[in-house]
Order: structure tokens, then C-alpha cells, then sequence
């Protein structure tokens, strides 16, 4: 009983591990095949990198 459940388990681990590397293979694939200047996810304005709150000023004028 004991030699089954190893073997049994083996089995589950290797077919978990198969599909997880195929996962991986075909994200990374799809991710190559994606690339282009309409993926881009970056802002172009943010010169500093800290985000929008940035651009905005905090203190409010006095009229």
C-alpha cells in the first residue's frame, strides 16, 4: 500500500511539474510574439518616474 501511494504521487508531481514548464514555455512564447510600440506600458511624460501626483503642485494658490 505504501509503494502505491509513492508511485501514485509520483506521478501527480511529475504531470503538475510537465504542465507548470508548459505554462511557462507558452506564456514566454506568446509574450515574444506580442511585442510591439502598441505594448508599451510606459508613461511618456513622467520624466522623473514618480508617477502623475507628481506633475501636479500640493499647494493651493490664494485669490
Amino acid at each position: 500500500m505504501s509503494a502505491q501511494m509513492y508511485i501514485v504521487g509520483g506521478v501527480l508531481f511529475a504531470i503538475y511539474i510537465y504542465f507548470t514548464i508548459w505554462n511557462i514555455m507558452r506564456n514566454n512564447r506568446s509574450q515574444n510574439t506580442n511585442d510591439g510600440p502598441e505594448q508599451s506600458h510606459h508613461d511618456t511624460v513622467d520624466m522623473d518616474g514618480m508617477g502623475n501626483f507628481s506633475r501636479f503642485p500640493t499647494d493651493k494658490q490664494k485669490k
